[in-house]
């Protein structure tokens, strides 16, 4: 029987500019929630946190509480193409 890994990725547009921030936020996230990957794209003009996960769904609103407690704002972005019926 072969096991089937979903993956689920959640992307949201933040107000962090700063590499340093980006940097302890990665921290407490990967502290708080050991199963997520996440990463910080400052370059892009929403500042994107990128949250990957191997085990679940990504829970949005306890990312978006963790930011808001340093005082930061995320917002989840919404897929650009749907998913069709297969």
């Amino acid at each position: 029987m072969q096991q089937c890994n979903l993956v689920m990725i959640e992307v949201f547009k933040t107000n962090v500019t700063q590499r340093e921030h980006a940097t302890m936020l990665l921290e407490h996230i990967h502290k708080t929630f050991a199963h997520y990957k996440a990463n910080f794209d400052l370059d892009d003009c929403d500042h994107i946190l990128r949250v990957k996960s191997h085990s679940g769904n990504v829970q949005p609103a306890g990312l978006i509480m963790l930011l808001s407690s340093f005082g930061f704002e995320a917002a989840v972005l919404p897929d650009d193409c749907p998913l069709s019926h297969l």
